[in-house]
């Protein structure tokens, strides 16, 4: 087993995820077996507790786990699906480690940072190449070099490199930033020096350095950089601002870092392959024409909250060969200013994606009801599916006090309830349905057509459902049911009399990947592109 590990430093939001993901890409092009690992340093066991607002979206894996948007973005590089141990948080480890501790499996041996707290470190990532077959392990530690919390990470990697028996089975890739000043725009090197310098005071000597800048850095930045740091100039990269993030495989693979990690590794060199990815950004780059998608989200003033649906969104751009630019909308501001709610009536499609909690179902309700009425395609997930069967229970059914019981647990129309069947235990003390399950879809409904199949699998993160006893209702008003799950529960429904109506209790854009973007966005594209005519520029 082999192990790349990148690092960060200076300051965070470099693109470390993004630049371990595309490492990961360029080693699958060339044939090599790779498999991702994200390290978090926080004391949360998961994702699942987060507030979208301080960590952007909770990506959901097939197995149920929660975790870091990073793994989105590893499992849409890959293609491939992961499973949880594939995100290690500080929460998991010392759980872990006390666990151990009150079994006795210490011995009675005080439990301390090193060589405890760093060998179950270094264990849980042995664990996932291990189990995933794979040749090459990416390791990605969240935080930046210095940061107190990922002290304990950093150690167990450099005990991982000693372990590992030869310097050409572990490399160090370190991420950080060249700021751009001044009127001449100088490029300056020491921010890099001196987390450099940070890195090898904890025994970590960096193999090659991914340098970010919002401009290419020039040759003699370069010598600067290895002069200073020690790592050899072909092994300063260089990676300014990209149009899209999915252009970093391919400028990797141009700058000579595939290969140079393979020479790192003393792996036999093999040629890459990215002519499937290569066709996927040509087409986006050189997308016509425009169609307008309104999100209308409760955390709509961090669109990280949303990524997974922003990214399906550049999927099926690269796909159609149509520009999609997504228009966002605050949930809670569109009930308070007529003019901007009025602004929906402008967009060529709507998407109304899940949450948790009060806040902002009536804007989004608003959103659902101009869609319904105008004819407007719209795409209801998780909780946008919910208050699609509120808004039409109350407006066509005239059940004018229907509600979810997640809002008013009194209310006499519980169009929406608490799961009937158990979900899977959480340490909140209420239970969610998580991950993968199959779903089947009725024949002849859009939903059916638009997949091409039957029976299908997505991926879930909810704790209420659509009350069954109302279906009899739905159904004769026109709101048809179009796929359930094995235990009867209601996964899609769609409007036959509508143009593109349909909502879906699960998740699908946690599926989305460039080259294989989700059916239910590429079709929601399309109704878009049919509405404006064929895809035109809009006004």
């Amino acid at each position: 087993m082999k192990y790349v590990a990148v690092t960060g430093g200076v300051i965070s939001g470099l693109g470390k995820g993004i630049t371990a993901s595309s490492i990961a890409r360029i080693f699958k092009a060339r044939g090599v077996a790779v498999t991702p690992l994200k390290i978090d340093p926080y004391l949360n066991v998961d994702a699942g507790t987060m507030n979208p607002y301080q960590h952007g979206e909770v990506f959901v894996l097939d197995d149920g786990t929660e975790v870091d948007l990073d793994l989105g973005n590893y499992e849409r590089f890959l293609g491939e699906s992961l499973a949880g141990n594939h995100n290690i948080t500080t929460g998991k480890v010392y759980r872990s480690v006390i666990e151990k501790e009150r079994r006795g499996d210490y011995l009675g041996n005080t439990v301390q940072i090193i060589p405890h707290i760093t060998g179950e470190v270094k264990r849980m990532i042995r664990e996932v190449g291990e189990t995933s077959g794979a040749e090459v392990t990416v390791i990605e530690v969240g935080g930046t070099v210095g940061d107190i919390e990922s002290m304990p990470f950093l150690e167990a990697l450099r005990e991982l490199r000693q372990e590992v028996g030869k310097r050409e089975d572990m490399a160090f890739v370190h991420t950080t930033l060249v700021p751009v000043v001044g009127a001449v725009g100088e490029a300056k090197t020491k921010p890099t020096q001196h987390s450099v310098r940070e890195l090898r005071s904890l025994g970590i000597d960096p193999d090659m350095i991914v340098a970010r800048s919002t401009l290419p850095i020039s040759t003699e930045i370069k010598q600067k950089i290895s002069l200073f740091c020690g790592i050899r100039q072909e092994n300063v990269i260089s990676v300014p601002d990209m149009a899209c993030i999915y252009d970093l495989p391919v400028h990797l693979e141009n700058e000579g870092v595939g290969d140079r990690l393979m020479q790192i590794l003393n792996l036999p060199p093999r040629p890459a392959d990215l002519t499937n990815w290569k066709a996927f950004t040509e087409r986006y780059h050189q997308a016509s024409g425009e169609v307008r998608i309104g999100v209308v989200g409760k955390y709509a003033e961090l669109k990280d909250s949303y990524l997974s649906h922003s990214e399906a969104f550049h999927h099926t751009q690269g796909h159609l060969g149509v520009n999609v630019k997504v228009v966002w909308f605050d949930a809670e501001d569109l009930v308070k200013s007529t003019p901007l709610a009025d602004q929906l009536d402008r967009v060529d499609a709507i998407l109304i994606p899940g949450g948790y909690g009060r806040r902002g179902i009536d804007g989004k309700m608003l959103a659902i009801r101009k869609a319904r009425e105008s004819g407007t395609p719209l795409l209801g997930v998780c909780l946008g599916f919910q208050l699609a069967a509120v808004e039409f229970a109350r407006n066509v059914l005239g059940l004018a006090d229907a509600n979810s019981t997640e809002f008013d647990p009194g209310t006499k129309n519980p169009v929406v309830d608490l799961l009937r069947e158990q979900g899977r235990v959480k340490d909140l003390g209420g239970t969610q349905h998580l991950g993968s399950e199959k779903v089947v879809l009725t024949e002849g409904t859009l939903v059916s057509r638009i997949y091409g199949r039957k029976d299908i699998r997505e991926r879930h993160r909810h704790r209420y459902e659509i009350n069954r006893e109302y279906l009899p209702k739905f159904e004769e008003k026109g709101l048809h049911v179009s796929g359930v799950a094995p235990d009867g529960r209601v996964e899609a429904f769609e409007m036959p009399t509508h143009p593109f109506f349909i909502g879906v209790q699960y998740h699908p854009e946690f599926l989305s990947r460039p080259e294989a973007p989700h059916p239910l966005y590429v079709g929601l594209v399309k109704a878009a592109m049919e509405r404006r005519g064929g895809g035109t520029p809009a006004p």
